[in-house]
């Protein structure tokens, strides 16, 4: 782990309301798909940092990248104030919310811009051609607030180890020609997707009360062992 300079090299829209932020700089530390980072920047003049999983694989070895839901804080408002060139101080490895590369078969519990650590273990399980079974279910309010939908979908076709699950949890019925699951993710949608759930590690990631509830669901209805679960809280959501 250590401290160093970096330069904003790209800032990539991915919904109306998630941002990823990129940069580069003269060395940057190898990591683990699933670790974050604490970035510094200047709030009102004033050094803040916060931290952010990185949401590129280590196989993408040309830049560090974070991926943020852009709220009305004073340090969003700071960041969607970066350009190209700007400095900033980033701090990493930090974490140990990582893919178990010894396990076979994997399954995936996310929601919102929870994605972001998991879209890492994903590309780098692919990056890194790892014989591994794995399983998302991705659930957001409305279709276009699905972060990296359109590269999830690309890379389940691509890889047929790899199933998405996408379920909408807005309240009523899900619009009209949709075709991923509807309601919040539950013990009966993993039993029906997932026939061979009681074989998986599983990630949690997401907003406090979703990881809370996603542990909870696989301890005390699937049974899962606490050994065979891992969870990240995105506070501040």
């Amino acid at each position: 782990m250590a401290v160093f300079d970096a330069r904003v090299s790209e800032i990539i829209p991915r919904t109306c309301c998630v941002t990823s932020f990129r940069f580069v700089a003269d060395r940057i530390l190898p990591f683990q798909a699933g670790q974050f980072l604490q970035l510094t920047l200047k709030v009102h003049g004033q050094d803040q940092s916060k931290y952010f999983s990185l949401s590129n694989s280590p196989a993408e070895k040309n830049y560090i990248e974070f991926t943020k839901k852009m709220t009305g804080s004073e340090f969003s408002k700071s960041l969607a104030e970066l350009k190209p060139g700007d400095p900033v101080k980033i701090k990493m490895p930090l974490g140990v919310f990582v893919l178990d590369k010894a396990a076979p078969k994997h399954a995936f519990l996310s929601g919102g811009i929870g994605i972001t650590p998991i879209r890492s273990m994903l590309k780098d399980a692919f990056d890194s051609r790892l014989p591994v079974d794995m399983v998302l279910f991705y659930s957001n309010r409305t279709p276009e607030d699905i972060v990296f939908r359109e590269e999830l979908e690309t890379m389940a076709k691509s890889h047929q180890n790899l199933k998405i699950v996408f379920s909408l949890d807005t309240p009523g019925a899900c619009p009209s020609g949709w075709k991923g699951r509807c309601g919040f993710i539950n013990a009966a949608m993993v039993k029906e997707e997932l026939p061979d759930y009681a074989e998986r590690i599983f990630y949690v990631c997401g907003p406090p009360a979703m990881v809370k509830t996603m542990v909870d669901l696989l301890q005390t209805q699937l049974q899962i062992p606490d050994s065979h679960i891992k969870h990240e809280n995105f506070a501040g959501y």
